[in-house]
């Protein structure tokens, strides 16, 4: 009830906005169009999450509901702050309510993924800190609102590069990622859902584009900078997706991956590519958040997240597969459902770019492009290797789920349709344009979902009429033929294994390799960079009194010289 509550005052608020507190000159808390939109999706997905978890969570487990509570209340004070200290508290809050909700089930493996998203994002919270007292030396305010600051020297850029740190930490873009992928892999499904799917990327995103569009005045190098690690991050994350057998880590890193288009339109600093990326900051939340959510029921009533052991379960949950199914045609960008056209308005950007005689701008289109090829890839496979094929001999007699946990995937499968067939009619002209603050975009094609959807009905439709009054008629029904071989007594096929013919290409068998060893780990690296200085400190306090008398000598000699020469 509480989480319905918040939801309902996050809508009036939407519809009241803008608003301020207090209604002084300078209000601690304001209430613009992209703050309500973030507002209102926060409290959306923590409603669903909520009625969900009634199901996944065992016993009800109040710590859990608390947290979940904690962690709504402190991302909408993020999102309303206009005061930077007051956003960095509960920045910093949301970071030890992600350790909490992580690591709630107890698992070792919980605990150490919740131990690397804090030291990770809690890290570039401390860049974040410093980013506002830059402001503060350069501003002498910690106002948001009516803060123009122009990227001219070092101090603005470090300003502003530190603060995209920390939102790219949170949303999981590279080079912050590698937890998102350890979370999603090891975390209570709702945790992911509701955490690295949907609210903490549309924190991060948000906190980059009221950075972005607001607080600093962009330039070409800015936007060059954005552009270069979203198309980064699209491609190396969808391709370390490809071999994943774990198809929770798998959707993990298909949401780094998706932040990269996030990236690409805002840094296209055109209107369509900016709405694009806004909208697909939309879409992502909602198809991820239903991707994590079906994989959840799967892994629910699997007791198994590994591809290998799974297939054959869409006979025995039709509607959890008919919800996955959904979410994987939106995130692959396939027509008509809502994230084709995100992905659609990024490329428009992109083109519009090149168009600006941007020197890079068909690099990033192929980025961009080769990302989403990769992404239907890695969607055929989670679909063949979780719900379709020969089932595993361990896969049987199961159930599908019930309502409390199927609401939620059904309501999320029903916008990624709503949301394409009618994008330009409801949630760009109502959510998107007026958190841009403009009245209407141009479009360099032509893209008519309505139009579009009939006709692949109409084609869906006749193609079904041809079937079932044509070929019965004149086919011939036989046993399965494989080669004169009984299917029965072959090997059964999973979908682990679909593209492990990639590590033979010497190149990218090699970065796989390393990605293995954890190699690209910002974590890992920091891990290694810290060991080297401890190991020098373990050798020089060894517990011999010479040596740390020679230590305090020296330390003398050094404050003598310093002494002397002031």
């Amino acid at each position: 009830m509480v989480t319905l509550a918040i939801f309902a005052a996050s809508v009036f608020i939407f519809i009241r906005q803008p608003l301020y507190w207090p209604p002084t000159q300078n209000p601690t808390f304001i209430v613009d169009s992209l703050s309500a939109l973030a507002g209102a999706g926060i409290a959306f997905f923590a409603l669903l999450v909520t009625i969900y978890s009634l199901s996944f969570i065992e016993k009800n487990d109040g710590r859990y509901f608390g947290y979940v509570l904690m962690t709504l209340g402190c991302a909408l004070g993020v999102v309303y702050a206009n005061n930077l200290i007051i956003l960095v508290v509960f920045w910093g809050i949301l970071a030890a309510l992600l350790y909490l909700l992580v690591s709630i089930d107890g698992t070792v493996a919980a605990s150490g993924s919740a131990k690397k998203a804090l030291i990770i994002i809690g890290g570039t919270d401390a860049l974040l800190i410093f980013a506002i007292g830059l402001i503060w030396k350069m501003k002498g305010t910690f106002l948001i609102d009516g803060t123009h600051i122009e990227l001219d020297g070092v101090f603005p850029w470090l300003a502003y590069i530190f603060i995209a740190f920390a939102a790219f930490a949170k949303a999981g873009a590279m080079p912050f990622h590698s937890w998102l992928p350890d979370v999603a892999e090891n975390g209570p499904s709702p945790v992911t859902a509701y955490l690295p799917a949907s609210v903490d990327k549309l924190l991060g995103i948000y906190l980059l584009a009221k950075a972005s569009l607001a607080l600093f005045v962009m330039n070409a190098v800015s936007n060059m900078f954005l552009l270069a690690i979203g198309a980064i991050t699209v491609v190396f994350a969808v391709a370390m997706a490809l071999l994943q057998r774990n198809f929770k880590r798998l959707l993990g890193y298909h949401a780094v991956s998706q932040v990269g288009y996030m990236l690409l339109g805002i840094g296209t600093a055109t209107p369509v590519g900016i709405a694009g990326g806004l909208f697909h900051m939309v879409n992502h939340a909602v198809y991820k958040s239903c991707l994590f959510l079906s994989g959840g029921a799967v892994e629910k009533r699997t007791h198994t997240a590994d591809m290998s052991k799974l297939g054959g379960i869409a006979k025995y949950m039709p509607l959890t597969f008919a919800c996955f199914l959904i979410a994987s045609l939106s995130i692959s960008g396939i027509p008509p459902f809502n994230g084709f056209v995100s992905k659609w308005m990024v490329y428009q950007g992109i083109i519009e770019t090149g168009a600006l005689k941007h020197p890079l701008w068909l690099v990033w289109l192929i980025a961009a492009m080769f990302g989403g090829a990769i992404t239907v890839a890695n969607s055929m496979r989670l679909m063949h290797t979780i719900f379709l094929g020969k089932p595993d001999a361990a896969v049987s007699n199961i159930k599908e789920i019930g309502v409390s946990m199927a609401l939620p995937m059904v309501i999320l499968a029903s916008i990624c349709v709503i949301f394409g067939i009618f994008a330009f009619v409801i949630p760009i002209p109502l959510f998107i344009l007026p958190a841009m603050n403009v009245g209407s975009i141009s479009y360099l094609g032509i893209w008519q979902p309505g139009i579009a959807t009939m006709l692949i009905l109409i084609g869906i439709a006749a193609g079904f009429i041809m079937y079932t009054l044509i070929f019965p008629r004149k086919a011939r029904v036989t046993g399965t033929f494989i080669g004169g071989e009984n299917p029965e007594n072959l090997d059964r096929v999973t979908g682990g294994e679909f593209y492990d013919t990639i590590r033979d290409i010497k190149p990218l068998g090699r970065i796989y390799a390393k990605e293995e060893k954890r190699d690209f780990d910002i974590y890992n690296i920091g891990e290694r960079a810290v060991a080297v200085f401890t190991h020098i400190f373990q050798r020089l306090h060894n517990g011999i009194l010479p040596t740390y008398l020679v230590w305090c000598l020296l330390g003398m000699v050094v404050m003598f010289i310093i002494l002397f020469v002031r």
